[in-house]
């Protein structure tokens, strides 16, 4: 939290309190209150998401005396669960930030982005399919990242290898002489966190993927090949044991210790390589993702949204003056620069990369970004990825991504 967001946290709370005394009674009754359902983003007590929004909540009620924002996060891990079971008992929030669900607007639940925002065209144009149903636009992008290659120049001395791999024989073969020296050659976390991006990733390197025009193809040749190869680079060896319990930010931590020769990456690896304190500046680097016949011209880009619910609809106004206030960059800005993150507007993304460089390239990389299905049935799709795609490291990968298939096509 930079130090401006947290003085106007300070300042927001002074001032509430000196204008709800001076209200009269009556119109401290007529007070609208906003309840704001986030993911947590953050690692313990001192970066917790929880402080980011607080501070938001309290500078925008000194601008805005009648209406209190409530605020509520829950771990990034655990948002899809909760939001799913709020939803389903009928405990709708106002507004929330963190995964998107095409369903929900599917149901009639939200507001249109062009409803409760007044620049609706400041969100990156490359999401806004992502964010939408039916051509309109429900989920408004507040956070995004992209994904690169990182690999650590040390080890790659060490086992005698001069460049970052371009073709999977090539990472295949390096991560063997890295395993030769005592380390993980590649990291493959295909555990419950986020294995739908890893395995994105890979299925793109050798032409697969989720969909293809619009038709889920998780269980097509091109992606049983891509699990059959890793199959073969875990059974040698060549990567952490048991990929599928392993998650992403244990992977993430192993390579800023020196562990890990290669990964796919995230740009909030870069903080946790400084406060590692083992690899400096020049020990290791990025380069595109490495596909089956060379490095891809593309990858993941990952967004996370602002969605609105209506409720009983009495509360547009009230939301549209939050959202506002809440997208001006420097809350954009400061969000990114808290968590290493991507800013979700054009604007912020703009001056970010002019703020801090070493996020430019990231940036460039998301207008080529490949994203996640916006079909309303990949919520249940995407809870099956991550609970079950370990298991198609093995014997018979195509039943796994069959299995996976087949809940795509019976929400469709």
């Amino acid at each position: 939290m930079s130090r401006s967001l947290r003085a106007a946290a300070i300042a927001g709370v002074s001032a509430l309190a000196l204008g709800l005394a001076t209200l009269p009674h009556s119109a401290q009754a007529a007070d609208t209150t906003l309840n704001l359902f986030a993911a947590d983003y953050g690692t313990g007590p001192a970066d917790s998401s929880q402080i980011y929004w607080q501070g938001i909540a309290d500078a925008f009620h000194a601008a805005n005396p009648d209406i209190t924002v409530k605020v509520q996060t829950v771990n990034w891990n655990d948002f899809d669960t909760k939001i799913q079971t709020m939803i389903q008992n009928r405990q709708f929030p106002d507004i929330t930030e963190g995964d998107y669900f095409a369903n929900y607007a599917q149901e009639g639940l939200l507001y249109k982005a062009s409803d409760v925002l007044s620049d609706p065209g400041n969100p990156m144009p490359v999401f806004k399919a992502l964010g939408s149903y039916q051509g309109e636009q429900y989920g408004i992008p507040f956070t995004t990242s992209s994904r690169a290659f990182f690999y650590n120049k040390k080890l790659f001395a060490e086992a005698g290898i001069a460049d970052a791999p371009k073709t999977w024989d090539e990472l295949q073969a390096d991560a063997a002489k890295i395993q030769a020296k005592g380390h993980i050659g590649y990291g493959l976390p295909l555990g419950p966190e986020e294995a739908q991006a890893e395995a994105l990733l890979w299925f793109l390197g050798n032409g697969g993927g989720f969909q293809q025009d619009g038709k889920w193809v998780i269980n097509s040749p091109q992606n049983v090949e891509t699990m059959e190869f890793l199959t073969k680079l875990v059974t040698a060896g060549d990567t952490e044991p048991n990929p599928g319990t392993k998650n992403r930010a244990a992977m993430l931590e192993q390579f800023a210790e020196g562990q890990v020769g290669m990964l796919n990456g995230i740009t909030t690896l870069l903080p946790i390589i400084k406060k590692a304190g083992v690899l400096q500046d020049s020990d290791w680097g990025t380069a595109p993702i490495t596909g089956k016949a060379g490095p891809l011209d593309k990858t993941l880009g990952v967004c996370d949204f602002a969605a609105a619910f209506k409720g009983d609809g009495t509360k547009q106004a009230a939301i549209k003056k939050f959202l506002d206030f809440t997208y001006q960059d420097k809350y954009q800005i400061a969000f990114a620069q808290e968590y290493n993150l991507l800013p979700g507007t054009t604007s912020a993304a703009k001056a970010i990369s002019v703020q801090i460089p070493v996020l430019a390239a990231f940036v460039a990389a998301l207008p080529k970004a490949v994203q996640y299905p916006s079909d309303p049935v990949w919520a249940q799709v995407k809870t099956q990825i991550q609970q079950i795609i370990g298991t198609a490291i093995g014997p018979d990968p195509k039943s796994v991504l069959d299995t996976i298939q087949e809940t795509a096509l019976k929400g469709s």
